[in-house]
This record gives C-alpha cells, structure tokens and sequence, in this order.
C-alpha cells in the first residue's frame, strides 16, 4: 500500500490536472510501481523508465559516458540529465529522476555515503534539485526516497505564492 504522502500527492495531481513520469535509478521502478496503487493512478501516472545500470542511461536516454562517468551514475549532475531527457521521452507535466546508493559497491565515498539519494523534479518551466542521505535498509532508503520526491511535489504545487 503507498504511504500516505504518495496517495496524497497523486490526488493533488489529479486535482490540478497534471501527469507524472519516472527515470529511476536506485528506486528501480518503487516511485512508479507507488503511485500506481493510488486510486488516482489512471490519471496522473503516464509511465516511468528503470535506468538502474549506467548503461541504460547511455543506450536508452543517450546521456554521454564521459558526462557519467566524470560526476558518476549517482550525482546530482547524472540525476538533472536524466530528468532533462526523459521530458523528451514521455510526454507529462512532471519528471522525476532519482539516482542514489542504498548499497555499497557503487560510487561511495565519504561525503556520498551509501544511503545518499538524488533526485530532480521538472515542474512545468522550474527545476527541483534535492539530495538527502538517509539511515536504513535498502527498502527504507527507496521507500524514504519515494516519499521525499512525493512532499517535494506536494510542496511545490501547494505554495501559496503562486
């Protein structure tokens, strides 16, 4: 069952008319698979891309390797990028990309602990950068994220400076 952050999200998107797209990396397809259990899913959700090897990010949204492997799969820089092209790819109102290690073995270091999560969401002409390193195991660090990308855009679309 979604967290009640991801329903609540997926009924503000409803309620503003908007869709959703994923590129997703270390959620692997978790913020999708999510939102589709909303009882708003058929009209917000358009679809979502699984990036999780960085060749995928080269073969299917054509990010350049040298460009990944200067800032590394999991970088705020590869996580923009992807956002970027997945615009291009599937056509909604909102994208979030979401790059991460909620394992060790990838491009940890000391300040990119395992449990540090990027993520970038384009709404309409702005563009949403936010990095958190969460505690937890890997489900906990996806599950965090999930609901981290959802109040980002709870947050965004509920400002009251619009």
């Amino acid at each position: 069952m979604p967290s009640e952050t991801i329903i609540n999200c997926s009924r503000i998107l409803k309620e503003q008319g908007l869709t959703i797209a994923f590129a997703e990396s270390v959620t692997a397809g978790r913020l999708a698979a999510e939102f589709s259990l909303t009882k708003d899913s058929g009209s917000v959700l358009k679809g979502g891309l699984v990036c999780y090897d960085a060749e995928v990010k080269e073969d299917v949204l054509g990010i350049d390797p040298g460009f990944i492997e200067k800032f590394t799969p999991e970088s705020e820089e590869v996580t923009k990028e992807l956002a970027l092209r997945l615009k291009k790819l599937i056509k909604s109102d909102i994208q979030v990309a979401v790059t991460g290690l909620n394992t060790a073995g990838g491009s940890e270091t000391p300040q990119k602990p395992v449990g540090t999560v990027f993520i970038q969401i384009l709404i309409r002409d702005s563009s949403i950068a936010v990095r958190e390193v969460f505690k937890g195991s890997p489900e906990q660090i996806v599950l965090l994220a999930a609901d981290l990308a959802a109040q980002t855009i709870i947050d965004d679309l509920t400002k009251t400076d619009r």
